[in-house]
């Protein structure tokens, strides 16, 4: 039984990395590039706008991402060097963060999303489920409350079915060791009693 929920919340780990790096559409959100789809998206406008990380590694976590889009779309493979461009991330060091500082939860739920994404390959844990659940807080908050207040329809946030499959894919993936939840259980000691033989010797 612990095997098979080991492989289960292997399997869904894989499925959520895929998701993730593969770009699959899960909502949509205004950001510093534009309009965001993805935690990825929403993650590297973020990252290459403050120079938190070299402009090589934002590619590398793109790259699968835009050939994926690029076959599907229009069958062809982009090229490495208009990684950047494809995704309108060359002027974002001069855009507005207040789109990412409205919508904190989803920026912060990103995060978690694309680390835990890149972490469940090693091991799977909580990492992504949090930052699922944040984001759609996020967006639950901004669809249901209307904070914050949009009022322009071509940047209303929208959220994709695909969220679902990632949601149940983040709990999945996470590790649930029953023991350590109940507690565990004591190991019973035996206590050894002696023979009725030994006892006969020794009252001799």
């Amino acid at each position: 039984m612990a095997s098979t929920r080991g492989k289960m919340s292997t399997i869904a780990a894989r499925i959520y990395f895929f998701l993730i790096i593969f770009q699959i559409p899960l909502f949509r959100v205004p950001c510093r590039s534009g309009m965001c789809t993805t935690p990825l998206e929403v993650t590297s406008s973020q990252l290459v706008a403050n120079d938190i990380f070299p402009a090589v590694v934002m590619k590398a976590l793109l790259y699968p991402g835009a050939v994926a889009n690029g076959i599907i779309n229009n069958m062809t493979i982009p090229r490495w060097d208009n990684i950047l461009n494809i995704y309108n991330l060359t002027n974002v060091k001069e855009a507005s963060p207040v789109t990412e500082l409205q919508r904190l939860e989803v920026l912060a739920g990103s995060y978690f999303s694309v680390a835990g994404a890149l972490v469940c390959l090693l091991k799977p844990g909580r990492m992504s489920m949090f930052g699922t659940l944040l984001v759609i807080w996020g967006l639950v908050k901004e669809g249901i409350l209307g904070k914050p207040v949009n009022t322009d329809p071509t940047k209303a946030v929208y959220v994709y079915p695909t969220i679902v499959i990632a949601l149940v894919c983040a709990f999945a993936s996470v590790k649930y060791d029953v023991k350590k939840i109940t507690g565990g259980s004591a190991p019973v000691r035996t206590v050894a009693k002696p023979l009725k033989s030994s006892a006969k010797s020794k009252l001799k």
